[in-house]
């Protein structure tokens, strides 16, 4: 199964959804006579291609030549139960309109059941949304991720006059979702967009590590100045942090954390870095820093993996005296690395050996087996370390013939 990223950086509707769908390969034979099964009367499906700022992408236009009914949620399943669609695709979409009924009828204050869908039970909307569900499934999507919304700003028509931008349906459903406006006039993220991202996504933020096989734009009704007005979708196979890029051997995405501090006693900073690195910190280090008000203070800076970050940014919170902290992704290079045991005259030391495609570039004793052999023979620990490297090297000549 395959993951998919939606950038939404120009917003969403749901036929922007479902265009950038297409574009990205949907079949759309398949995905049309699903959608067929509906049974909504009489309408046109028109897909053209649509130049937005520059940018070329897949617009849907739906034509309907009558007016339509005021359905309810109870419509909205008999018609889905009547069309015989795809299981997964049609339990996703009723899911859709049962979150959309919610919060019509909280703002309302009436059961979501008596709802009346005005815009969002429209043969338009219902394609929309069902056709999106459709073509997820069709394209093998198995998780979807959602960057932050562009909401827009200025005011919107709708059925109950005229709503500021976000129209307050859209504004209940974004609720725990990354919101911004960059100050375009207009609704960027429409009711019936909002529910399929907030219903649909597993999460919200940046694209995530992955291998992109498809790329679609969905093209939206009006051509803002300056602003190309298409929702963009990546497709492909999802990638663990961990693995870094293909093709870069010894690469790997880390989160780095930072806080500074400059109010905190310096024993602290000690107890932490235990309770870091017992927590799962690859690093910790500790640096100087001049503060505001020209106070001496540190900048601790954590090194994770990715889904450690949040438990050391906690840890941070709760061990140290900072009140934020800063995180980033970035990625590292790191070598291969091997633990041998060599024997020296004071007795068996483990040398750390990092490799670079198969070649040797760094030999590293082990601190503690010095430490404690210098300890323990009362000789100087560089002997120790010494020792330890000359018998390394003397091993890895007989393995060779040199």
């Amino acid at each position: 199964m395959r993951q998919a990223y939606l950038d939404c950086s120009s917003g969403i509707s749901g036929d922007m959804f479902l265009a950038a769908l297409i574009d990205a390969g949907a079949p759309v034979d398949r995905l049309f006579a699903e959608m067929k099964k509906l049974p909504l009367g009489f309408y046109e499906l028109k897909r053209t291609r649509a130049v937005r700022g520059g940018l070329v992408g897949t617009r849907l236009e739906i034509r309907v030549p009558a007016e339509q009914p005021h359905r309810t949620l109870g419509d909205i399943q008999n018609l889905l139960e009547k069309a015989s669609l795809p299981e997964k695709a049609a339990g996703q979409a009723l899911k859709v309109f049962n979150r959309l009924a919610e919060v019509e009828g909280r703002l309302h204050n009436i059961p979501p059941g008596e709802v009346h869908f005005h815009e969002v039970g429209a043969v338009d909307a219902i394609i929309d949304i069902v056709g999106t569900c459709l073509g997820l499934e069709l394209l093998e999507v198995s998780d979807l991720v959602c960057s932050p919304l562009n909401v827009g700003s200025g005011r919107v028509e709708a059925a109950h006059g005229t709503l500021p931008v976000p129209a307050p349906a859209t504004a209940e459903l974004l609720k725990d979702i990354p919101v911004y406006a960059t100050g375009v006039e207009g609704e960027l993220v429409t009711p019936t967009g909002a529910a399929l991202v907030s219903t649909l996504a597993s999460g919200f933020g940046p694209l995530p590590p992955m291998k992109v096989g498809w790329i679609g734009y969905g093209a939206g009704e009006k051509d803002f100045l300056d602003h190309p007005n298409l929702a963009r979708i990546f497709i492909g196979e999802r990638v663990e942090a961990v693995e870094g890029r293909p093709g870069a051997p010894g690469d790997e995405i880390v989160s780095v954390i930072e806080a500074n501090v400059d109010d905190m006693s310096p024993q602290l900073y000690g107890y932490f870095l235990e309770q870091a690195l017992a927590a799962g910190a690859l690093d910790v280090t500790c640096s100087s820093t001049q503060m505001k008000k020209n106070r001496p203070g540190l900048t601790i800076s954590i090194l994770c993996e990715p889904d450690r970050s949040d438990a050391l940014s906690q840890l941070l919170f709760e061990q140290t005296t900072t009140i934020g902290v800063r995180i980033h992704e970035a990625r590292r290079k790191v070598l291969e690395r091997e633990l041998v045991t060599v024997e020296t005259p004071y007795g068996p030391v483990k040398v750390k050996v990092a490799r670079r495609e198969g070649k040797v570039v760094n030999v590293a004793p082990e601190f503690d087996d010095c430490h404690r052999l210098a300890t323990e023979k009362s000789v100087p620990l560089k002997q120790v370390m010494a020792a330890a490297e000359a018998a390394y090297q003397r091993g890895s000549e007989k393995a060779t013939g040199a």
